[in-house]
């Protein structure tokens, strides 16, 4: 509610609210907001809303070979947020959504996909998350989705980021980190961020990548020009690809804390719609 809040004033979008009524109501009085139901944000009240019938026969008509019955779809329909939503955007009631605040990632993960799904060409979906430190502002892709990407993923993980970076008016730099310091290791994931590399350089000429190589010679250009000099890359990088979501999900949040940083995201890239989980 503060959040629709904000941005009411800011006058960035017309909010629409999920929820029941006389829940949101008491919600915006016991908050203090200047939020007016039907003025200046929207309701979706999934026990009065005339588009319920209509929603749960498409969601089901989405999930049947999930092992959705009509019966479990229009329950769906009346409980769940995040399928009311990702319905809204489907339909083109909406135009994006956050969700998220609470539950587990990956059950909301699971419930967009089923609805919203992955983009057109598009192997898998990541997760971008920003940090902005002291030392400087870093993306870092991928710490929520995918366990252990292949080569072939990851390359195409960094160009959907690069999209997004570029977005915030931030020219990407990237660099696929490691154990391995270009070339030091042949371990199983090294050969794997020096193969995205490779496809990289060839598939994405315009991006400045480099890799394999340690987060010390990623983020301290002087470390790296003592070790590898004249590579792709030039100055400090921003957009940091791990190996794995155990290693960028333990990064991300190393840094946030010990680094006193304010996080922004997780950005989920890769959908067919603008949906993101909190």
């Amino acid at each position: 509610l503060r959040a629709a809040q904000v941005v009411v004033d800011d006058g960035i979008a017309k909010p629409i609210l999920i929820g029941r009524r006389d829940v949101v109501e008491r919600g915006i009085k016991d908050l203090g907001l200047r939020l007016a139901i039907g003025e200046n944000v929207e309701l979706v009240d999934p026990q009065d809303d005339p588009r319920y019938a209509d929603y749960a026969q498409d969601y089901h008509t989405l999930t049947v070979r999930d092992g959705v019955s009509p019966v479990l779809a229009r329950e769906v329909m009346r409980t769940n947020t995040t399928v009311i939503g990702a319905m809204l955007v489907k339909r083109g009631d909406a135009d994006a959504l956050i969700c998220g605040a609470v539950g587990q990632y990956k059950t909301h993960l699971d419930h967009l996909m089923g609805v919203i799904g992955k983009a057109d060409g598009v192997k898998d979906v990541s997760a971008l998350s920003l940090l902005i430190l002291k030392q400087g502002t870093y993306f870092i892709c991928d710490t929520h989705v995918s366990p252990d990407p292949p080569a072939g993923e990851l390359a195409e993980m960094v160009r959907l980021a690069a999209v997004e970076v570029r977005r915030f008016g931030i020219e990407p730099k990237v660099a696929l980190l490691s154990h391995s310091n270009f070339g030091s290791r042949d371990t199983e994931s090294a050969l794997k961020m020096r193969e995205a590399t490779a496809i990289l350089h060839r598939e994405a000429p315009d991006l400045e990548v480099e890799g394999e190589m340690h987060a010390d010679a990623a983020v301290d250009a002087s470390i790296r020009e003592r070790v590898f000099p004249g590579s792709n890359l030039s100055g400090n990088a921003n957009l940091l690809v791990m190996p794995s979501l155990d290693s960028a999900n333990i990064a991300y949040n190393l840094m946030k804390v010990t680094g006193e940083g304010l996080s922004v995201g997780p950005m989920l890239i890769g959908m067919a719609k603008p949906v993101h989980i909190m």
